[in-house]
């Protein structure tokens, strides 16, 4: 028998931490009114980069889970996850509703050192599970490197109401 419980779990975080993450980010006149690279990938792609790191994140979640029963391996594996969801959607809070990407700048590092976490903990009991998280970093990878060069090409910034 197939136990859905820790797939549906998982999911349902996903899908939580996603409507969260896009309830914050706001793309109006303010975030239209930054000076972008030339580089940064277009807006409509960020909807299925990220479905697709959620959709792994989810996968490799679940496969841990059930690699290890051990009550210490899944404490950590769900302390893990809770804290990169909480940065997951700290980001979009930061930058777009606060405005404040300098502040994003920063927690955005500590977001990407939550994924070397989630690799770290996750590799211990599964090798393809934690190879399913490397989109993840390399994306938040990019993310960080777009958010310094927005930081650049904008600051200072100042706190104003949204």
């Amino acid at each position: 028998m197939i136990e859905w419980t820790p797939a549906l779990v998982a999911a349902g975080v996903a899908i939580l931490v996603a409507v969260a993450g896009g309830v914050l980010t706001t793309t109006g006149p303010w975030y239209r009114s930054l000076r972008l690279p030339s580089w940064k990938p277009p807006d409509w792609a960020f909807g299925p980069v990220w479905t697709t790191i959620f959709t792994l994140t989810t996968i490799s979640a679940v496969m841990a889970w059930n690699a290890d029963e051990g009550a210490g391996a899944r404490s950590a594996l769900v302390g893990a996850y809770a804290v990169n969801a909480v940065l997951n959607i700290a980001w979009s809070g930061l930058f777009f509703r606060m405005r404040r990407p300098d502040w994003a700048l920063v927690e955005v590092l500590f977001l990407w050192l939550s994924i070397l976490v989630l690799i770290g903990v996750t590799a211990r009991v599964s090798g393809t599970a934690a190879l399913l998280l490397l989109p993840y970093l390399g994306w938040v990878g990019v993310a960080a490197y777009l958010n310094l060069t927005i930081v650049r090409l904008n600051g200072p910034f100042r706190t104003s109401a949204a």
